[in-house]
């Protein structure tokens, strides 16, 4: 008890960095799982299904499987790069999100901390990005040291890949940095407060379209996902740079991908979707009761769906679910309640709106050809993102000019 009296700050962010570092573990689980759901489900099939209700304890028995799976090492691979690439791809995947304001500051510990944020720095835009740049040495390590011909093509193609791409990411955001004029993600939230024609969000997407658009693409491209897969193009190079890897080194490698998705989603919230801001007009007061409408209603249908569909042990672990379900509901109807967790609810709607976006179109779209790839960046997405910035600049000095000459 001394060290806390003495150490307040310390360890309110040991306690936060536990509990964030436990959920972000626990949604990159059950991400891979809602891919594979609305994956089927876009292709009329069912997905995983028989490990536990609905297959909702795939992610554990993965994990089990991940953990005792036999562990191969190439043997003329570097043994010490081969072994760090894994961890070094997770560990700047999931650093980033400590960065990210999940809520308003204005919610606090009774130590005056931040509660929806391990850390507030003013260049935290700029930190992020620093951090994110690094991730293409996980995937280049990773095919290098393996001491194989797919893995070393798998490699180059990510670091051809992310370096061509990395440039149009950090031009299309630029544009959002002159509007708010900071790089302190809740100072970057506070400028989309308000609402045009007291209804319309005065969020950064409408006026900064095109660079929403550049950056989305860019991020997709940055994280290696359809239709830019190219590092782990299996049609021609087996399975890119992580085909030697096998076990949990594999499975560090597939958290990482979903930790950068998660990262880039966040960034995309934060600045041009408002962040923790409700799209809905301040005046509706109701709408804090929408996280608690939403899980009681969830749980109405796990309880119908508990006694109508399951059987056996899953109508156990149904029954588990519901009552988890309705006792958060009831909860979260607390006034005092409701009010604090309106910020993360949108927060975290927009950012499954998002993942999805990028799940759905892992089932629809294919893959481009390499140079088909490399002349989409090059050609057509930063010419575009440079347009896109002299013209924000531009507005941002005649505007003025033009109002009271």
């Amino acid at each position: 008890m001394e060290f806390i009296s003495q150490h307040p700050v310390l360890v309110a962010a040991v306690v936060k960095v536990l509990i964030l570092l436990f959920i972000v573990m626990t949604a990159l689980a059950y991400l891979s799982y809602a891919e594979r759901k609305l994956i089927a489900h876009i292709q009329s099939r069912w997905g995983p299904y028989n490990v536990g209700a609905h297959g909702l304890l795939q992610p554990l028995a993965d994990g089990i499987k991940f953990l005792f799976k036999e562990d191969v090492t190439p043997p003329a691979s570097d043994r010490f790069i081969y072994t760090m690439a894994p961890f070094l791809a997770l560990a700047l995947g999931m650093s980033t999100i400590a960065l990210i304001p999940f809520g308003p500051p204005s919610v606090r510990f009774p130590n005056g901390e931040e509660a929806f944020s391990v850390a507030d720095l003013n260049l935290g835009l700029l930190f992020v990005f620093a951090i994110t740049s690094l991730g293409v040495y996980g995937v280049a390590l990773a095919g290098w040291s393996s001491n194989s011909k797919y893995s070393l093509l798998g490699s180059l193609r990510s670091s051809a890949q992310m370096v061509s791409y990395e440039v149009s990411l950090t031009i299309s955001v630029v544009g959002v940095v002159l509007l708010a004029g900071t790089l302190n993600f809740n100072d970057l939230i506070q400028s989309q407060h308000g609402y045009w024609l007291h209804f319309i969000p005065r969020w950064n997407c409408f006026p900064q379209i095109v660079g929403f658009l550049c950056y989305f693409v860019a991020a997709i491209a940055e994280t290696n996902r359809v239709p830019f897969d190219l590092p782990e193009g299996e049609t021609e190079i087996v399975a890119g740079f992580h085909t030697e890897y096998s076990s949990f080194k594999f499975a560090m490698f597939f958290m990482a991908e979903y930790a950068n998705m998660i990262t880039v989603s966040c960034l995309a919230t934060i600045l041009f979707l408002g962040g923790w801001l409700s799209p809905l007009p301040d005046r509706w007061t109701w709408q804090i009761y929408l996280p608690g409408a939403g899980l009681l209603i969830l749980a109405a249908y796990c309880a119908w769906d508990t006694v109508a569909e399951m059987r056996g042990i899953a109508r156990l672990q149904f029954a588990v679910v519901t009552l988890i379900a309705g006792g958060a509901g009831l909860l979260c109807l607390i006034p005092a309640v409701a009010e604090t967790i309106k910020g993360p609810f949108w927060f975290t709607t927009k950012i499954l709106a998002i993942l999805f976006f990028y799940i759905w179109m892992r089932a629809t779209l294919p893959r481009f050809r390499y140079d088909q790839l490399m002349s989409f960046g090059w050609k057509l997405l930063l010419p575009v993102s440079l347009a896109n910035l002299v013209i924000t600049a531009a507005f941002i000095v005649f505007w003025p000019l033009l109002r009271h000459p």
